[in-house]
C-alpha cells in the first residue's frame, strides 16, 4: 500500500457544473443518446455512465466499483448478505443473457425480478451509486470520453436525470472543497500510524474504538456507512488526528470481483484522429457543438463551418468524407450550396445529408432533387446521426462497423 497522491483542489465550485464531463452528459441528454459513455483519466483510470435516451440508467469503476457496489447494499439493502450463498449461481445465470450492461446492475435487476430486494432499495442503491461516481469523475478533472450506441439496452429500473444527480452530488462537493478536506480522497482508507502516541492523546475508549475503525482496510466511505455517518462527518473528525500524524490515509485495493467482466475497453483516442472527416454548415453554435461533441467521441474528426458564404473555400481546402448541411442560413440556404457541390468533381459522390427544423414532404423532395445523400429533422438525435453516418460511410469508428 502506499500514500494517497492528493488531488489538487478545483478553482471553483462552478467547474463542477460546468466541466466538461458534466457538458457532455448534458449534451447526450438533449440527443436521448442509448448507450454507454465512457470516460478515461490521465492516469487511465475509466468510469462507465449508461444512458437511456439521455438518461442515466447507471454507472460504474473508477477505483473501487465492487467496494462501492457491496458498501452501498450494506447501506439500503443489509438483507442481500443472506443471497451470497446463491451469488455465483446467480452470476452465471446472468452471463448466459448478457445484455451488456454491469454485472453489478443486472444482479440489482434479476433480485428486483426474483423480489429478493424491492424497486425502492434498488432505486436508492442506483442514485446513491450515481453520486459517487460523478463525485470521483468530477475530482479527475481531466478526462477523455467515448461513446458506445446501444438502443437494445433492457428496460431500466429507473432513470436518473444528469441535473437531478448534480443536486445530489453538489452540497457534498461544496463542503469537501473546504481547504481543511479538500485534498483527501473519500476513497482513502486512514489507518494509525503512531499508535503509542494516539493512545496518550486520547482516552482508552476513544483509543479502541480508534485501533478497531482504523485498520487500513476500510475506506472513509465503507467507515460512513458502518458508522452510519456523514461522510463529511467521518472525515472532520478524523482531522485532528490526520494533521497531528498521528493517522494517515493510505489508497487500497479494490474487493475482488464476483465475476470476470472488466470494464469495456475503449482506446484512448490518438492526438489527431484519423477517421473520416465529417463536416457541419450551420449557423448555430449549439448545433456545431452538439454534432462536434458527439462525432469526435465516435472517433471522427469533426469540421465546423459557421457562415455558408465561406462554405466553398473551406470544404475545397478540407473535402470532408460527409457533409452535415443547415438548409437555412443567412445569405444561403442548403438547397442552393448542395446544388452547387454537386456542380463538383470533386463533391460528386459526397454524402451531403440536409439539416432542417422542418420535416416536411416537400422539403424532402426538393433535397432529393438538387442532389442530397439524406434528410435529417433537428433537434439532433444521436442515435440517428450515428445512423446516417453507418449508411453512407464505410470508414469510420470501427465500433460502428457492421452495427445497425
Amino acid at each position: 500500500m502506499r500514500n494517497v497522491q492528493q488531488s489538487p483542489p478545483l478553482a471553483s465550485a462552478s467547474l463542477f457544473s460546468a466541466g466538461k464531463q458534466i457538458q457532455f452528459l448534458e449534451t447526450l441528454k438533449r440527443l436521448r443518446f442509448s448507450g454507454q459513455l465512457v470516460f478515461t483519466s490521465s492516469k487511465e483510470e475509466q468510469w462507465v455512465f449508461y444512458l437511456y435516451l439521455g438518461h442515466i440508467m447507471y454507472a460504474t469503476g473508477g477505483t473501487h466499483p465492487v467496494r462501492r457496489w457491496q458498501r452501498n447494499l450494506d447501506a439500503h439493502c443489509p438483507q442481500w448478505l443472506s443471497y451470497r450463498p446463491t451469488l455465483q449461481r446467480d452470476l452465471t445465470n446472468l452471463k448466459a443473457t448478457d445484455s451488456g450492461l454491469s454485472w453489478e446492475y443486472q444482479l440489482l435487476s434479476l433480485w428486483v425480478t426474483q423480489q429478493k430486494i424491492t424497486s425502492e432499495q434498488a432505486t436508492k442503491i442506483i442514485r446513491s451509486v450515481i453520486a459517487e461516481v460523478l463525485f470521483d469523475l468530477v475530482q479527475a478533472m481531466r478526462v477523455i470520453y467515448q461513446i458506445n450506441q446501444d438502443d437494445l439496452l433492457p428496460k431500466p429500473l429507473v432513470l436518473i436525470d444528469i441535473q437531478e444527480a448534480i443536486a445530489q452530488v453538489q452540497p457534498y462537493w461544496r463542503v469537501w472543497r473546504n481547504p481543511t478536506i479538500a485534498d483527501y480522497s473519500p476513497n482513502a482508507a486512514p489507518i494509525i500510524k503512531k499508535p503509542e502516541e494516539l493512545r496518550q492523546r486520547t482516552s482508552q475508549a476513544a483509543y479502541q474504538n480508534l485501533t478497531q475503525l482504523l485498520n487500513g482496510q476500510r475506506t472513509l466511505r465503507d467507515l460512513a456507512v458502518q458508522m452510519k455517518q456523514d461522510i463529511v462527518q467521518v472525515t472532520r473528525s478524523l482531522l485532528p488526528y490526520i494533521q497531528w500524524e498521528l493517522v494517515e490515509l493510505i489508497s487500497i485495493s479494490d474487493l475482488p470481483s464476483p465475476v470476470d467482466t472488466p470494464i469495456p475497453e475503449t482506446p484512448l483516442p490518438s492526438a489527431e484522429s484519423t477517421g473520416s472527416l465529417i463536416a457541419c454548415v450551420d449557423d448555430s453554435p449549439l448545433v456545431r457543438q452538439t454534432m462536434e461533441s458527439l462525432l469526435v467521441a465516435s472517433g471522427y474528426r469533426f469540421l465546423g463551418v459557421d457562415d455558408a458564404m465561406r462554405a466553398f473555400a473551406i470544404l475545397l481546402a478540407r473535402k470532408p468524407d460527409l457533409i452535415f448541411l443547415d438548409l437555412v442560413m443567412p445569405n444561403a440556404n442548403g438547397y442552393e450550396i448542395c446544388a452547387q457541390l454537386r456542380k463538383l468533381s470533386c463533391f460528386r459522390d459526397t454524402p451531403i445529408v440536409i439539416l432542417t427544423g422542418n420535416g416536411g414532404i416537400v422539403d424532402r423532395v426538393r433535397a432529393k432533387l438538387v442532389g442530397a445523400s439524406d434528410f435529417l429533422s433537428k433537434p439532433i438525435d444521436a442515435g440517428i446521426v450515428l445512423g446516417v453516418l453507418r449508411k453512407h460511410l464505410k470508414q469510420g469508428d470501427p465500433r460502428l462497423k457492421g452495427e445497425g
